[in-house]
């Protein structure tokens, strides 16, 4: 007979002894990061992958309009500069980028963007990536992604841009094309389309990776710009630069879930 008292099943626990944590999933990384898989495996395109995903997300009760924001800011963002990211990460790792799995690399790419391109807090930066590597990856290749983001945290966006871009003077086309987060051969195409000089094709290389605003059109005789506004609300929403007609959205998002866009009196 045993004598011992019922006591709870303990957790595994890891080398340090602690309980084993599962890994919590986060909806909005979680989605950015499958847009970006969808990106690499099947060559699509983010625009026509991200606004499904963001509409199953609404209506599953997981997203709201901030988290949507985020999530288009991170898909989007980690695919503007790319180029860049890859760069840097190639300079934190101890082998040849090529042989970091792709999903390893969105991850990566993922938190670095969060990193130098967001205004998200450095520690929950990190500590987000390595809870979606351990979701998306496992825990093993969870502290691959962690010591590695702790090493890009050491430096911001401009610091390591002088790190990892070559001289100019040595080679303005690849120096270009890592400051600038653009295919060697598009910086060659432009730069030979503008006639030569460097300032010419900077200020365009620069533009080329602007954030890009969500802009709304108000049907005429359907609604007006003022009701649009009113109904997308005045922190989310501003009236457009170039015509009465527009709308832009400050937070970006999904314009498919404003009940305007629905009903087709605003596209």
């Amino acid at each position: 007979m045993n004598d011992q008292p019922n006591r709870r099943p303990r957790k595994p626990s890891g080398k340090s002894g602690k309980p084993y944590r599962r890994p919590q999933k986060d909806p909005v990384r979680f989605l950015a990061f499958e847009a970006l898989r969808a990106v690499d495996e099947r060559d699509a395109y983010a625009n026509l992958v991200l606004p499904p995903l963001l509409r199953k997300a609404r209506e599953k009760g997981d997203f709201d309009a901030r988290d949507a924001a985020l999530a288009t800011e991170l898909v989007y963002g980690t695919l503007r500069r790319q180029g860049t990211y890859d760069a840097i990460v190639a300079a934190c790792i101890d082998r040849p980028l090529r042989e970091v799995d792709p999903p390893v690399l969105d991850v990566l790419n993922l938190g670095v963007h969060q990193l130098l391109g967001t205004r998200i807090p450095t520690h929950a930066a990190v500590s987000a990536s390595v809870e979606l590597a351990r979701v998306v990856l496992g825990d093993g290749r969870a502290k691959f992604v962690n010591a590695v983001l702790r090493k890009v945290s050491q430096d911001d966006l401009d610091g390591w841009v002088q790190k990892v871009a070559p001289p100019y003077d040595e080679d303005a086309e690849d120096h270009l094309a890592v400051v600038h987060s653009h295919p060697r051969w598009v910086v060659s195409a432009l730069w030979d389309s503008l006639g030569g000089g460097r300032a010419g094709i900077e200020d365009l290389l620069e533009a080329d990776n602007e954030r890009p605003e969500v802009t709304l059109v108000a049907r005429p005789g359907r609604t007006t710009a003022d009701e649009l506004l009113d109904s997308v609300g005045e922190d989310s929403a501003l009236p457009g630069r170039w015509s009465p007609h527009a709308v832009r959205l400050s937070e970006g998002g999904e314009p498919g879930s404003l009940e305007a866009v629905r009903e087709g009196r605003a596209g």
